[in-house]
């Protein structure tokens, strides 16, 4: 099948954000007594706050709940969203989709919140014909849902759409709804199973057949 619309991933993908998400998760589990020092860097890309809190949780004390060490991350990433950056052609690419009639959307693993700040920090909303976040969902990347829920959204076999991302969770959510896939790697390498493997966005553009864009 021609693809007709893309599905793409935010943090990592559209937006240079993981140094912020970082940051935040250190600072957030330091002033609650958790050290994370030891972790490698990227530990936690792309994995929902869920699993990252199941795997931390035994660092901190009983009376920390996960509701509260969990609002502070979000509250302390939107108070500091203007740090959050476009990767390179983001922006130009998703403007130049939509001036041919390609729909778009976003799938993140990312609460509401997160995924608004970061679509207001990158000025895209007008382009795009929805977004689907953690709180959207019953199963979070890598479950099929997110992507599965986009391909309803727009109407469409999952054949046609393009899902766009930069983690093993997200590409695994991608491929087991069954859409296309665009592996974004801007620093090389890849991943085995990716219809495409591209180290710029603006590749995506190159991926779409113009012949279906709709009148």
């Amino acid at each position: 099948m021609s693809v007709k619309a893309v599905a793409w991933d935010i943090d990592g993908t559209l937006a240079d954000s993981e140094p912020l998400h970082e940051k935040v998760l250190f600072e957030v589990c330091q002033h609650f007594g958790a050290d994370i020092s030891d972790l490698p860097q990227d530990h936690f890309r792309g994995v929902h706050m869920g699993d990252v809190w199941a795997e931390l949780k035994d660092r901190f004390s009983p009376d920390t709940s996960e509701e509260a060490w969990q609002k502070a991350i979000i509250d302390t990433y939107v108070a500091r969203r203007a740090e959050v950056k476009a990767m390179h052609g983001a922006v130009e690419t998703v403007k130049a989709l939509a001036s041919v009639g390609i729909r778009q959307g976003c799938v993140s693993n990312s609460s509401r919140r997160i995924v608004d700040a970061n679509i207001a920090a990158l000025g895209i909303a007008p382009y795009l014909d929805f977004s689907i976040s953690l709180d959207d969902v019953e199963h979070g990347k890598p479950d099929p849902e997110p992507y599965a829920r986009a391909c309803r959204r727009f109407d469409l076999a999952p054949g046609q759409v393009l899902a766009v991302e930069d983690s093993f969770a997200g590409f695994a959510s991608a491929v087991g709804a069954g859409l296309a896939t665009a592996f974004y790697a801007p620093a090389g390498g890849g991943i085995e199973g990716a219809d495409h493997v591209i180290a710029d966005l603006r590749k995506v553009r190159d991926l779409i057949d113009e012949e279906t864009v709709p009148a």
